[in-house]
């Protein structure tokens, strides 16, 4: 085993046995040579002690499966330590299927769903009645997936049960509880500039995947206006029917018992549904370059993109553990230990290269530094970008990052609550019906990889014609870049450099700079 606590546990038995060699053999204890002989077996530095390899074996997905007759599949699992259960319900949902002109209207009714009374209770009386049964219901719409999550007492599971019921089936979707969520919004997007983050957030997205994207199609104070209870009736009645739900629960309950239970919950529904369109992959990435938005604001914020993959794609393990290599993996790292260690630009650095679920996830690396350090420090990123592909790693390097994600991979079955939810997620998203045993095969992809997979891989991804870069900052200290270190920020992708405008917070169509600007 190589977990910390284990090498820590066992260090000390070891110190243990060697003190009590060490001290005298009063009493008529073991003989002089006994003691030597045992010694002789333990190594003089703790780093010296070898452990046999980690070994986890994911759960295998058959025990944990029901289709339900009433439409669900449900991932079940009995947890019996504490007298709880949680129940999450994924409904395949989201922005992509939210009205043009109707940007908003997911988050609502994700967000209202639970907290707006029911055909039975208001608002406020299925609130108390939740509080009452120290009962958690929330709810939620993002991206391309909504859920529904109950955690109670396992003694009033029947109860939660009719609760959800309801919730599912006759939400209220109360008004004052819309004109309150409206309003909310409304004053969210008042301090969209007010953040180079958020800022930052949505222009990100702009670049790396097309403004026409349905992803990017962001809510506006028209379209929140413009959304009324009986469109929040509307798509909700469209969407939330059992055959587009799939189940994780888990906790003090029989299973059998429970089964039965959530047969009752989906049965008889009240209205059918068709499945949701395909999710569209029409992703359009900004041309090379680097682009600008001015804002004063004390540290420029940098994030370098490139096209991205899906999680099917067959270089997706070596491309994980070169990322890890390249900056995903904290202060084994490249890119912290040149731009945080060594030069001391930015606090915080790295990059990701996440394999796309729905459409392919772009490549980004990103820091924060001074604005005058902000070139330089892209500059060396880009070097770590350069010095992958052309370089062989460390055999230590892929080591470390191969044993880091095994030994992480425990984490994500921690709980039998983590077993159905991570399972039901790959029922979702699809990985099961292609791959069912797919957290099986996991380790030996990993270790599958290669010094020259890593270097392939860098070399075919890594694509730095194809570099975008954006930047929020102070334009006139970024430009002036560091007296030590001259770099040019525009040559950094291909010599262009666009300077964007902000956008009005409520409409995100560009605003028009001041004169003399």
């Amino acid at each position: 085993m190589k977990h910390p606590f284990l090498r820590a546990l066992l260090s000390l038995t070891f110190a243990a046995a060697i003190i009590a060699g060490c001290s005298s053999n009063k009493g008529g204890g073991k003989s002089a040579s006994a003691k030597t002989s045992f010694a002789a077996g333990i190594p003089d530095r703790p780093e010296k002690i070898s452990f046999p390899p980690f070994e986890f074996h994911p759960p295998k997905v058959a025990p944990y499966r029901v289709p339900l007759r009433s439409g669900p599949v449900a991932y079940v699992a009995t947890d019996q330590e504490l007298p709880l259960v949680n129940i999450a319900i994924y409904i395949r949902t989201g922005d992509w299927v939210e009205p043009v002109g109707k940007e908003g209207l997911t988050d609502i009714c994700g967000g209202l769903l639970t907290r707006a009374g029911t055909a039975t209770r208001t608002a406020q009386e299925l609130e108390e009645r939740l509080a009452f049964l120290a009962a958690q219901l929330s709810s939620s719409i993002r991206g391309a997936e909504g859920t529904v999550q109950l955690n109670l007492l396992s003694k009033d599971l029947d109860e939660g049960l009719a609760i959800l019921r309801e919730v599912l089936t006759t939400p209220r979707f109360q008004q004052d509880r819309v004109d309150l969520q409206k309003q909310q919004m409304t004053q969210g997007m008042k301090e969209r500039n007010d953040s180079s983050a958020s800022i930052e957030g949505i222009e990100f997205g702009y670049l790396a995947y097309g403004e026409k994207f349905w992803d990017n199609r962001h809510q506006t104070k028209a379209s929140v206006e413009s959304i009324t209870r009986d469109d929040l009736v509307a798509f909700h009645k469209k969407w939330f029917f059992p055959s587009n739900f799939i189940v994780a629960a888990s906790g003090d309950f029989d299973r059998e018992t429970m089964v039965k239970k959530l047969e009752k919950l989906f049965g008889d529904w009240p209205w059918a549904g068709s499945p949701p369109p395909p999710i569209p992959q029409d992703i359009s990435m900004a041309a090379p370059g680097t682009y600008l938005i001015n804002k004063d604001v004390n540290q420029g914020r940098v994030s370098m993109m490139l096209p991205g993959i899906m999680r099917s794609n067959p270089d997706y393990y070596p491309l994980i553990m070169m990322n890890d290599i390249l900056g995903g993996g904290g202060f084994t790292s490249r890119i912290v230990n040149r731009v945080r260690s060594d030069e001391g630009l930015a606090y915080s650095a790295g990059s990701s290269f996440p394999g796309g679920i729905y459409f392919p996830y772009v490549f980004s690396a990103s820091y924060q530094s001074k604005s005058r350090t902000v070139s330089y420090a892209a500059s060396i990123v880009i070097e770590e970008m350069k010095r992958i592909a052309t370089e062989r790693v460390k055999a230590e390097e892929l080591e470390t990052s191969k044993r880091g994600f095994i030994e992480r991979l425990p984490r994500a079955f921690g709980s039998k609550a983590q077993i159905a939810n991570m399972l039901a997620n790959e029922e979702f998203t699809g990985r099961y019906a292609t791959h069912p045993d797919f957290w099986q095969s996991v380790v030996p992809r990993i270790n599958a990889v290669t010094i020259e997979d890593v270097q392939r891989v860098a070399k075919k991804y890594l694509t730095l014609d194809k570099l975008v870069i954006l930047v929020v900052g102070q334009k006139d200290e970024i430009l002036k870049g560091h007296p030590n270190h001259p770099v040019n920020l525009a040559d950094l992708a291909g010599g262009k450099l666009t300077e964007l405008p902000l956008r009005d917070p409520l409409t995100l169509l560009p605003l028009t700079p001041p004169a003399g600007k």
